[in-house]
């Protein structure tokens, strides 16, 4: 990688592993609905896609469908009750952000992922005071693809786009980052399906493990 000022994550499947909570609070919707509950295996690729993907996956239902919002009600529900329930740093990545700050490297986080949602689990996993700035789905009126978020985290950590580097494990946080001008990775740990093709993503970069980052710092 050029030389660069900051590193910008995505927060489910890059930054933090979430897909085990999310996964419990599906396979608990679909018990009280009094359906089977789903191998893991099958929940961890889509948990990167949110409520629509997993309640997609679990009720084979679209979000136009009639009993859409009672479910999708309940089960943020039940994640925001386990939120940090088996919710942890990916393997490796601590180093990654201790290593980031002892060389004075901006990082922070752009998620998909509601504020609501987001803020309790950043300061729950003792991250808020670390990041120099975190942009949730609602923090400006669009979401990625959208560059919006990626600009304005921009404005908060005072770096133009060219001098950051955007991780994510999903097409549309690469294409958020392009459409920023932003460098981009491809996380290929994340929550990637048999259907996901990275490397039609175009992405600048890809890593396999988080400690590839420390190649760079």
């Amino acid at each position: 990688m050029q030389p660069f000022s900051a590193i910008l994550f995505d927060l489910d499947g890059t930054l933090v592993d979430t897909a085990p909570d999310l996964a419990f609070a599906l396979t608990r919707l679909m018990e009280q609905e009094g359906l089977e509950a789903l191998p893991y295996d099958m929940i961890r690729p889509v948990a990167s896609h949110g409520s629509a993907g997993l309640l997609g996956l679990g009720f084979d239902i679209s979000t136009n469908h009639d009993d859409y919002p009672s479910l999708q009600q309940r089960f943020l529900q039940l994640y925001q009750d386990n939120i940090a329930r088996e919710t942890c740093l990916f393997e490796g990545m601590e180093e990654v952000l201790t290593a980031l700050e002892q060389a004075e490297i901006t990082w922070g986080i752009i998620t998909n992922k509601p504020a609501f949602l987001t803020d309790p689990l950043v300061d729950k996993l003792n991250l808020t005071h670390r990041a120099a700035c975190v942009v949730s789905a609602d923090t400006t009126p669009h979401s990625k693809p959208h560059p919006a978020p990626m600009l304005h985290a921009c404005k908060v950590i005072n770096l133009s786009p060219k001098q950051c580097i955007y991780i994510g494990d999903a097409a549309r946080d690469i294409e958020a980052g392009k459409n920023a001008h932003m460098r981009t990775v491809a996380a290929l740990y994340g929550y990637l399906s048999e259907q996901d093709r990275p490397e039609k993503w175009h992405a600048d970069a890809s890593i396999n493990h988080p400690r590839d980052i420390l190649q760079w710092i």
